[in-house]
């Protein structure tokens, strides 16, 4: 299993180790029903498997992971998600995210909109390599570096929690999405939206890019199901 974690030093491990797992789930670079081996999780991160089982339970009290067979001292197992609820995940998402793309465009500053415009750039040069990890990471740090404009501290959060249920399914259909993603560049659209203060341009950006990359995934979802 390679998950890219980065290793962390050792104090207050259990915290930095349930942010480094949200930050690999909310990067897509866990799969779905993929097992989360606390073993493995604790040498990535060079510490020891106490503060990372304490970090799972968290998740799996979350309802983040789903707890694997070994009760509290095992693993754990990233959930399956099924079409229908991928579906309710992206209608909220849709909704929520471009309210926060509209509320951030009129608080972002021009020096922050060229720091997006650079993951944006970033996120062109990586889609084609083999390791989508990094297209994901930094596909995370864009939104989330806009949405922390919107000055919307709750509702980030709630974006939050979805995004961890979504990451995986994202992990799982990138490569066949990449010609998608270079067709429909909602995520450039959306930049230069910001930088013409066009805030409703800017949620529609946003809503377009979470609802057409939410329809192919509701669709291979569908279609593995039926299989």
């Amino acid at each position: 299993m390679s998950t890219s974690l980065s290793p962390i030093e050792k104090n207050t491990l259990w915290d930095l180790a349930y942010s480094e797992l949200r930050k690999a789930l909310l990067s897509g670079k866990f799969r779905p029903g993929q097992r989360i081996i606390l073993r493995e999780i604790a040498g990535e991160l060079g510490i020891s498997l106490t503060p990372v089982r304490d970090a799972v339970n968290h998740l799996i009290a979350e309802r983040v992971l789903d707890r694997g067979t070994g009760g509290q001292k095992g693993g754990a197992s990233v959930p399956e998600l099924d079409a229908a609820q991928f579906q309710q995940l992206t209608f909220l998402r849709a909704d929520i995210e471009s309210r926060l793309a509209y509320a951030a465009t009129g608080n972002i500053t021009n020096p922050q909109i060229r720091q997006l415009e650079l993951l944006v750039d970033q996120m062109k040069k990586s889609i084609d390599k083999d390791n989508k990890n990094t297209y994901l990471d930094l596909h995370r740090r864009f939104h989330f570096s806009l949405y922390e404009h919107a000055g919307m501290e709750v509702v980030t959060d709630i974006t939050e929690i979805l995004w961890l249920r979504c990451g995986p399914a994202l992990n799982a259909v990138l490569k066949d999405y990449v010609p998608n993603l270079k067709q429909n560049d909602y995520h450039s659209a959306a930049i230069e939206q910001l930088k013409a203060r066009k805030a409703a341009e800017v949620a529609d950006c946003i809503r377009n890019d979470i609802t057409e990359a939410g329809a192919y995934i509701f669709e291979q979802l569908s279609l593995s199901k039926s299989v």
